[in-house]
């Protein structure tokens, strides 16, 4: 699986990801997974083609000591599809940047 991974996480900073997180996205899923919905804007020609598949996301795994950012944009409708496939370039820069946002924002720096 292709990652971006910000490990080495201290609590405090657990917390405050947690609470930005459960914010912005709504409560954790299984355990500390995130959905982050992928704009239209964003979506290849068959991603935007499935409507069905809608809403597109990649997902957010946030642990006590590492946060990790899958890159793989799927569905939550279906396990399979044409339309489920590793981000790329510009999915992949809007998704690390708006880790790397959230970082700044909550003054986490590692």
């Amino acid at each position: 699986m292709k990652q971006y991974v910000v490990d080495q996480l201290r609590y405090p900073d657990f917390e405050k990801l947690k609470a930005f997180l459960d914010q912005a996205y709504g409560p954790a899923e299984m355990g500390g997974i995130y959905w982050i919905c992928l704009e239209e804007g964003l979506l290849t020609p068959v991603q935007a083609e499935h409507r069905e598949c809608h809403p597109l996301v990649a997902a957010i795994d946030l642990q006590e000591t590492r946060l990790s950012l899958e890159l793989l944009v799927r569905t939550r409708n279906r396990i399979r599809c044409s339309c489920i496939a590793y981000a790329d370039d510009q999915q992949r820069s809007w998704l690390i940047d708006r880790v790397d946002r959230m970082l700044a924002q909550l003054e986490i720096s590692v």
